[in-house]
């Protein structure tokens, strides 16, 4: 890991400690408008940010310690746009089960970057 790598996760630390979590959409429940995706964990965002869909950046909050432990980029052939997704705490199960559900469709692929 060079330089650039630690300071970039070091800038999404300090993000994520800086900034309010709001979990909207529990472990276990439906998407609103997909009720056939199941979340696998917590999803939600952080407050006061901003993404390319103008509300907050997403996280993805695991069972483990609360650190940051990878990022998901995304890409929505339907919306036309890509995100970034913080995984926050998320274990290498939870990243897979995660990974797997952002690449369910075929409108919806994600890359995961561990940390």
């Amino acid at each position: 890991m060079d330089n650039f790598d630690s300071e970039f996760w070091n800038a999404l630390d300090c993000l994520v400690e800086t900034s309010e979590i709001v979990i909207d959409r529990p472990k276990g429940s439906a998407h609103p408008n997909y009720p056939s995706l199941v979340y696998p964990a917590d999803y939600g965002y952080l407050k006061n940010t901003a993404s390319m869909d103008g509300e907050g950046i997403d996280l993805w909050r695991g069972e483990g310690e609360p650190a940051v432990t990878a990022v998901l980029c995304t890409v929505d052939l339907l919306k036309r746009d890509c995100e970034i997704k913080i995984l926050l705490g998320c274990t290498e199960k939870e990243r897979e089960a995660i990974l797997k559900t952002q690449s369910r469709t075929p409108y919806m692929k994600a890359i995961l970057i561990r940390r």
